[in-house]
């Protein structure tokens, strides 16, 4: 009886570390240093990226690091996927959020920099030999067969017309690529900055291409939690932004990047 006890005891023991080693790493999991900014997004083409190194780069990460000589913090940078990105900003589990677009539903649940600090043109990109009209109607794309972005927003036009669409939803610009060139999907909607390098690293600048006129053009920013843990840090990003705008060098870095400036 004792042995059999014993036996179970361990078996117990070992999955539950097994439970444990399967879940992933989340900013909370260790406490933020005194005046350490934990930043988290996902891989944003030019905005926010982890090189082969390990190192952090993009518009956004070099943006936080003047930021952050400037006013005495640390940086902490981590990656994850964006639906995850947005519910760790959301619950006050990290400090800063790069790179989302302002919605109404997203001001009730996290804080916007008052300044955006790029843009992007949102469009649907499509097989060349197979072109659906969509002349900005989006009546016309009834019945077409469309893939979004998991997290992603397109707009409140898109917004409003999403219930009567047939949409599909991916965790990548690779596989929302690879969706529409297999003719799994006929329209991918997604943004041109993160879209068209995958498009040339992939070879497909001659089976697919971006759909006229724009999905949208949206601006996006810095978020933070709705409380943030230093209360001063909203308001010192919007005064940097406003003065590396006015001074002309937000445009120059947005340059060096290929990003288009708000």
């Amino acid at each position: 009886m004792m042995h059999g006890s014993v036996s179970r005891r361990r078996a117990l023991i070992s999955l539950c570390g097994m439970a444990l080693g399967a879940l992933p790493h989340f900013s909370w999991s260790r406490p933020p240093a005194e005046h350490e900014l934990v930043v988290i997004g996902t891989r944003f083409e030019n905005i926010y990226e982890r090189r082969p190194n390990g190192e952090f780069g993009g518009m956004g990460v070099d943006l936080l690091r003047l930021f952050a000589q400037r006013h005495g913090y640390q940086l902490r940078f981590e990656i994850y996927p964006w639906r995850r990105a947005q519910e760790l900003i959301n619950g006050a589990r990290a400090d800063v959020l790069v790179g989302p677009y302002k919605t109404v539903e997203r001001t009730r649940t996290m804080l916007f920099s008052g300044q955006a600090f790029f843009q992007d043109q949102v469009a649907f990109y499509v097989r060349a030999d197979a072109m659906p009209v969509w002349e900005g109607d989006y009546h016309m794309l009834r019945g077409r067969r469309i893939v979004t972005l998991n997290g992603w927003n397109y707009g409140p036009a898109f917004t409003k017309a999403a219930p009567q669409l047939n949409i599909s939803v991916t965790n990548s610009v690779e596989n929302g690529l690879k969706m529409l060139t297999a003719a799994h999907v006929e329209m991918f909607a997604t943004n041109r900055r993160d879209t068209d390098p995958v498009v040339a690293a992939l070879g497909m600048q001659d089976k697919v291409m971006a759909l006229a006129p724009l999905i949208d053009v949206q601006d996006a920013y810095f978020a933070y939690p709705l409380s943030p843990r230093f209360r001063d840090m909203p308001r010192q990003m919007d005064q940097m932004l406003a003065e590396m705008k006015a001074r002309g060098e937000l445009q120059k870095l947005a340059r060096r990047y290929g990003v288009i400036p708000p």
